[in-house]
């Protein structure tokens, strides 16, 4: 009588083989989401420092053109509040221009508040005169992936 039984399942060296290239995998995988999730900050960075300087181009022309007026002596918003609320236009029904829905975030710092730049202001200067805002900058510390500083964007 032959008992030709075959054994099944894993011994415990393919076991252990599989949990070492598992681990590794998730070793290498760990780094590249991080970068996945930097990567994704920083496009985002950008965009919202296109949308406002877009949206303090946008007002400074108008004010350029008469359309609405002047508040500031630079041309300027006087505050990032004012493109969400809106400028009465120089016109006769009185209707508001708005240049932004609402201020987009920083995504770099926690409290998503952005540095401001008056248009007397220094190009580096961290400190705000307070006349107008002529540029806004990340108030982040941190450094992007390509070795810049996110507040230099």
């Amino acid at each position: 009588m032959s008992t030709n039984k075959r054994n099944s399942g894993f011994t415990l060296i393919e076991a252990m083989a599989t949990i070492a290239i598992i681990s590794i995998l998730a070793v290498g995988v760990m780094p590249m989401s991080k970068m996945i999730y930097q990567r994704k900050k920083e496009l985002e960075l950008r965009q919202n420092l296109r949308v406002i300087r877009n949206a303090l181009d946008k007002y400074e022309a108008l004010v350029d053109q008469g359309t609405i007026p002047k508040s500031t002596l630079s041309g300027y918003p006087p505050n990032l509040e004012t493109l969400v609320e809106g400028v009465a236009l120089n016109d006769v029904a009185g209707s508001k221009k708005k240049f932004l829905r609402r201020v987009p975030k920083d995504p770099m710092t926690e409290e998503g508040k952005w540095g401001l730049r008056s248009y007397n202001d220094e190009p580096t200067s961290s400190v705000w005169g307070g006349q107008d805002v002529y540029d806004v900058y990340s108030l982040s510390e941190g450094t992007a992936i390509d070795g810049t500083f996110y507040r230099e964007w």
